[in-house]
């Protein structure tokens, strides 16, 4: 009896033009409070900063690896001997002292992009703990813009640092050393770090890009090239 009066009361809802709609379809869809490229976003933010921190106060961007002449350098550090015998070019307060001129803007240049690095890893960390929206979306298209601009600033620094190859303090240790060109010294592993670094980050403002937790209209994605 039930069915035959559930059945009829169809048939008559049809006819008046009643349609029956599921009660769960008229709440609104669950947010998501993660996704896995915010996920990657973020950790692939945190561990770069590390990464750039760790050699930018690297003192073997250039090393000589002999048993009696062993030196190094790096953009605040000087290094002879032993790792351990380090000292910075003129003491922490006299940046003037440093060595080059190119070395000078290759330190101020990393350590912007540093700078602009650990911000937006900031801001992506707190892009955790918002609800999807606009604020989200805003932040981070912001943080995705501050990693564009840190990649060609390090990148920047980057290509800059070679050039200071070719002054006396160099010379003296590496030989006829001039610019991109190391003589008796070669590259040491924190320049390689940092240009690890550096090209780990080019995919940053990708990865912004979906990073919301609403990817049904994701962010406009800062232009690189």
């Amino acid at each position: 009896m039930h069915s035959l009066l559930d059945r009829k009361k169809k048939e008559v809802g049809a006819e008046l033009g009643f349609v029956d709609i599921p009660a769960d379809s008229l709440l609104p869809p669950a947010q998501r409070m993660w996704t896995c490229v915010g996920c990657l976003w973020v950790l692939l933010s945190s561990c770069l900063v590390a990464v750039c921190s760790f050699s930018f106060i690297s003192p073997a961007w250039i090393v000589k690896e002999k048993s009696k002449d062993s030196v190094s350098f790096g953009l605040l550090w000087h290094c002879s001997e032993t790792v351990y015998n380090c000292y910075t070019f003129g003491g922490l307060g006299n940046f003037a002292d440093i060595p080059s001129g190119s070395w000078q803007t290759s330190a101020v240049l990393c350590s912007g992009g540093c700078v602009l690095l650990a911000t937006s890893a900031l801001l992506a960390i707190v892009t955790v703990f918002l609800p999807s929206g606009q604020c989200e979306k805003r932040i981070c298209t912001l943080a995705g813009y501050m990693q564009t601009t840190a990649v060609f600033i390090m990148a920047s620094g980057l290509l800059v640092y070679p050039f200071g190859l070719n002054s006396p303090l160099v010379q003296k240790y590496c030989g006829n050393s001039s610019i991109y060109h190391a003589a008796d010294c070669q590259i040491g592993w924190g320049y390689m770090l940092a240009i690890v670094g550096v090209m780990l980050a080019v995919f940053l403002p990708f990865f912004s890009k979906y990073a919301p937790k609403e990817s049904s209209s994701p962010t406009p994605i800062p232009t690189i090239l």
